[in-house]
């Protein structure tokens, strides 16, 4: 029986498979290995450490986000951008622990180039300057980027799994005990409801952060909000 052929591509899908069985702390290169059927020393011809893979993970995910998200951009700056970022929130939880996988990596071509080149023209053709339209992506990106982590370590919002799902499964860590945080918290009250709004329906939480982000751009970074903002204490 002849050796198993692999690639890059290869190891890197068979790695964002094994990552929603085992999590970020679980995918190691011995255990990609013995998923591939073949020695952990044949992956180091590809990858010379874990962070080189998560840099493939990561680049292989940007891949498939911009071929289902490829097309021209929207008019209006405000929901091409909102687009955008709940395309990537969408894309990032598929992957369990793939907000950590994705952030802080380095891509290992220029695949970002296209749809960051046409994201950038969106803002700049709706008034942004190039410089103020990458501080409007970075900041409306990384807001995204820090809510999915959140949301992921978190565990699944009890109220928008189906029926009959177990919140505790493998793919995700267990949800957040809110009646044993209002217990812990006993004495302070807006401390425990809040953990009504921070720690459930992730979804419409997310989408009010964002439009308050995105109306914080406008506010201060689009030229038509600092005009209006100047001579303001």
């Amino acid at each position: 029986m002849g050796a198993t052929k692999i690639d890059r591509a290869r190891v890197a899908d068979t790695a964002l498979r094994l990552l929603n069985e085992v999590g970020l702390e679980g995918l190691t290169l011995r255990a990609i290995a013995r998923e591939l059927d073949v020695k952990a020393p044949a992956l180091y011809w590809h990858f010379k450490d874990k962070q080189a893979l998560l840099d493939e993970m990561a680049t292989e995910m940007l891949r498939r986000m911009a071929a289902e998200t490829a097309g021209p951009a929207p008019e209006d700056w405000r929901r091409g951008l909102a687009d955008a970022m709940n395309a990537l929130r969408s894309h990032l939880l598929r992957y369990r622990d793939g907000a950590k996988v994705y952030s802080g990596t380095h891509y290992t071509d220029t695949s970002y180039a296209e749809p960051m080149e046409r994201h950038l023209r969106m803002l700049v053709d709706g008034g942004f300057t190039p410089r103020t339209a990458a501080r409007a992506w970075f900041t409306a990106y990384s807001y995204t980027i820090g809510h999915v982590i959140e949301e992921q370590a978190m565990g699944p919002d009890p109220s928008a799994l189906p029926d009959g799902a177990d919140a505790s499964a493998p793919a995700a860590p267990a949800a957040y005990d809110l009646g044993a945080r209002a217990t812990r918290l006993a004495g302070h009250p807006l401390a425990v409801a809040a953990g009504e709004e921070l720690f459930t329906r992730h979804e419409p939480g997310f989408r009010a952060g964002l439009a308050a982000v995105v109306e914080g751009i406008a506010a201060t970074l689009h030229p038509d909000g600092a005009k209006r903002g100047e001579g303001r204490p």
